[in-house]
């Protein structure tokens, strides 16, 4: 059938000045953006008949680093002739609402465009955040789905995707889904097509009237940092990933861990095996009186969700949660004297 539905001559319904339809993810390492973007190209390309291009840009390939994927699609008697990033789009998935306090996520996004933020959020209360002024903002909560159905937020925002942009087709996203984790992971399958079918249903959408005056925000493309005139000197580390600046809480897929104070023993090992140093010690006394080192608590701005303290613990005094809007500020205790 859907074969059958590629023979068909197909049209974009809304294009730009170059004859295509442009999308971007915006995310970070873990969240599965680049494979979203990949699936979503061979959907409408393979399934749909359209022509298109994807392509993802990141830095190191590790979980919390910033990652952006692209894709385009146009008529299929139209060559696609470029690789340069979509920088005007009209939908921009964000996959994470972690990345509006530190990117530009809505950089160019055109005037009827789209913007999906995974978050547990109101569209108004998104549309105040993105201090956006035209276009439709849509929300969705897929991290608390992908939780629920043990899978990445990645397929229910293809599902989100699917209903805010009505030329493409769900059954052929679900066919490439069913492809792409049926060669190597089949038992993941049955769980990726609920979460894609759950992004689908549970997007909530609100379109934004636009004021007299109102400006879309321009996409301004990122130059090099140093030059010959300013560049420092060689293997001077200006701005290293664990300064007191650094915050982890984006890389978090909807676990962190909870201290119990009168269960925790002061024995270090969650010390022992977090790899950003979040947990915090104070001066202090033991239990026989003597002095010690006395565990605080757990300073969530450097917490990515690992939970390797959960799993080191030997007296149960931490245990995973679901995170919820505001807990993590209310319950981090700062690091000092740093």
């Amino acid at each position: 059938m859907l074969l059958q539905r590629a023979e068909k001559q197909v049209r974009l319904p809304v294009k730009d000045e170059w004859g295509f339809f442009g999308i971007r993810f915006e995310s970070i390492g873990g969240y599965g953006a680049h494979i979203a973007g990949r699936m979503l190209a061979e959907a409408g390309i393979v399934h749909m008949g359209f022509n298109g291009s994807n392509f993802s840009s990141y830095g190191s390939e590790k979980k919390g680093s910033p990652v952006k994927a692209y894709v385009r699609f146009c008529d299929p008697d139209q060559e696609v002739r470029t690789s340069a990033p979509v920088e005007q789009p009209h939908v921009i998935a964000v996959f994470h609402e972690a990345l509006i306090r530190t990117e530009p996520v809505t950089a160019g996004l055109r005037e009827d465009g789209i913007v999906i933020v995974n978050t547990r959020k109101s569209p108004e209360e998104m549309r105040d955040l993105l201090k956006l002024q035209y276009g439709t903002v849509a929300t969705v909560d897929a991290i608390t789905i992908a939780v629920e159905e043990k899978t990445r937020v990645n397929t229910a925002m293809l599902g989100a995707l699917c209903r805010v942009v009505p030329f493409i087709d769900p059954e052929a996203v679900k066919a490439v889904i069913r492809d792409t984790f049926g060669k190597k992971y089949p038992h993941t399958v049955p769980g990726n097509l609920r979460t894609f079918e759950r992004g689908y249903e549970s997007v909530q959408m609100l379109q934004i009237t636009p004021q007299p005056g109102f400006h879309p925000e321009p996409y301004r493309r990122p130059g090099p940092l140093y030059g010959y005139l300013n560049a420092p000197i060689g293997g001077v580390i200006l701005n290293p990933g664990n300064t007191v600046k650094k915050d982890l809480s984006a890389s978090r897929q909807g676990y962190l861990p909870e201290f119990d104070r009168e269960k925790c023993t002061d024995c270090g090992q969650c010390d022992l095996v977090c790899p950003d140093f979040c947990f915090v010690w104070e001066p202090g006394v033991d239990k026989r009186g003597k002095p010690a080192m006395v565990l605080k608590g757990i300073d969530y701005q450097y917490c990515k969700g690992c939970l390797k303290c959960v799993e080191a613990c030997p007296f149960d005094a931490l245990h995973d949660r679901l995170e919820e809007d505001g807990w993590a500020d209310a319950h981090r205790v700062a690091h000092t004297g740093w």
